[in-house]
């Protein structure tokens, strides 16, 4: 996952701000010269990496934060601000046309994920906001890309506009007519991409644009390509004027710099990001979130979003109260993984979480290749066995693993999950984000369930 190394150094760096209690001047900028290192080493552009620290060392040596006392605590809450601050405030969103169908052109370079990112965005706004997409195959160029295009269209069941090996700019005027008589309130362009930005390329896309006259210009970068994402996003937006930014792959192992970096360089937000391969992992980009996930405090706001697109009213209420008698059975344990399951990338659904949050519970259990394993020890006990499972003694674990075919380790791996599962849930249930360690954030705020539909704001 991006930011992971980041989020390890910070961490660290901060673990042992905290440990020295009061704080002088030498050792904040101590600490903020490991600060500047970690943000190098994740490949953040060294002019924002410079003033980032600079910013942030001119509010921590001052007296109201070295004399308080919890002087540390208020560095953090510094980093955090200024985090949030250098990747763009507030969550920016895609513009809308105020008559007849918004037009959203998506550009970038080949292999950057603009094909199927643009049909994963189609597919956020018709679940999210009801929106009747069309998707425009534009790419005439290169192999299978209108197949493609199809192919994810129809997993998603929106349909798609294509005329062939026809002149692009054409294809594009048509779609937005085809739109606006059909009923359509979005359109997609699937624009071509080269392997690099050259002349030829640039002129079809300023065709395209003057010829739609599109409300947005998404560009699609790869988080994976660190600082060339930087670059290719002020290339294009000098060359064709963009409005935001769709980063991709941001579920890989990249150092994250881009995503740092792209709204101090460009001044151009970056409005959603791809989590994942499956057609539904797509997110609005919230900078306060980001920034509480590079810091180890969660993002709480996204996994209670996330969970309540997985839980209805009814299995909410019966959560909350089976958690109310302490009842959480592993009956009900396996019941959660299963919907853990539905909500994504358990690598994902895990940063999410604040550190120290839900500690000892092993992730693993919900691994689709360890899953079968799980269900099939809770399948092996006694009814009585999984409704209290303060019963299961040595004897009985030692039947349940022969049962199965499992080792007694792999039962008590089990057992330890559920527990640390079950002091989750109660939390969440509770919605005491500020105990998990949300430091800030849900500060008065109720959540019954988190399959209840509220939303935090």
């Amino acid at each position: 996952m991006a930011f992971e190394g980041l989020s390890e150094k910070l961490n660290g760096i901060f673990k042992t701000l905290r440990g020295k209690g009061r704080l002088s001047e030498s050792d904040v900028r101590t600490g903020m010269r490991e600060v500047r290192l970690a943000l190098l080493e994740a490949d953040v552009s060294y002019k924002v990496v410079k003033e980032f620290v600079a910013s942030v060392t001119e509010r921590c040596v001052g007296s109201d934060v070295l004399d308080s006392l919890t002087p540390a605590q208020q560095i953090i809450k510094i980093v955090n601000e200024e985090l949030t601050r250098l990747m763009g405030t507030t969550n920016a969103k895609l513009t809308q046309a105020n008559r007849g169908p918004t037009v959203v052109m998506m550009v970038g370079l080949q292999g950057a994920g603009k094909t199927t990112n643009g049909a994963k965005l189609a597919g956020l706004m018709r679940r999210s906001f009801s929106k009747r997409p069309l998707l425009v195959a534009c790419d005439v160029y290169r192999p299978a890309a209108i197949t493609q295009l199809q192919v994810v269209g129809k997993q998603l069941d929106i349909p798609v506009f294509e005329m062939g090996q026809a002149d692009p700019v054409k294809i594009a005027t048509e779609a937005v007519k085809y739109a606006a008589d059909h009923g359509h309130d979005m359109v997609f362009l699937d624009t071509a991409g080269r392997l690099h930005i050259d002349e030829t390329l640039m002129d079809e896309l300023k065709n395209i644009k003057s010829a739609v006259r599109p409300n947005e210009i998404m560009l699609v970068v790869d988080a994976m390509t660190g600082q060339d994402a930087v670059n290719v996003a002020a290339a294009f937006d000098e060359a064709l004027g963009i409005d935001g930014v769709l980063l991709t792959k941001l579920d890989g192992d990249a150092r994250g710099g881009a995503a740092l970096s792209i709204r101090a360089t460009t001044g151009k937000p970056i409005k959603f990001v791809g989590t994942g391969e499956k057609l539904d992992m797509i997110e609005a980009f919230h900078p306060d979130r980001m920034a509480s996930r590079i810091l180890g405090m969660g993002d709480m706001l996204t996994f209670i979003e996330k969970a309540e697109q997985q839980y209805d009213e009814k299995q909410a209420k019966k959560l909350e109260e089976k958690l109310k008698k302490n009842r959480f059975t592993l009956s009900d344990y396996l019941e959660q993984l299963e919907q853990l399951q539905n909500m994504g990338d358990l690598n994902q659904i895990a940063s999410m979480l604040p550190v120290g949050m839900g500690k000892g519970l092993d992730m693993s259990q919900i691994d689709e290749k360890k899953f079968a394993r799980t269900k099939a020890i809770i399948q092996s006990m006694t009814i009585q066995e999984r409704e209290n499972p303060s019963v299961l003694n040595a004897s009985r674990r030692r039947r349940i693993a022969a049962g199965c075919g499992q080792e007694v380790s792999d039962v008590n791996r089990l057992i330890k999950s559920y527990e640390a599962m079950q002091e989750m849930t109660k939390a969440i249930s509770r919605g005491n984000l500020s105990a998990l360690g949300m430091m800030g954030h849900g500060k008065g705020k109720k959540m019954s369930s988190f399959g209840r539909k509220k939303r935090l704001k």
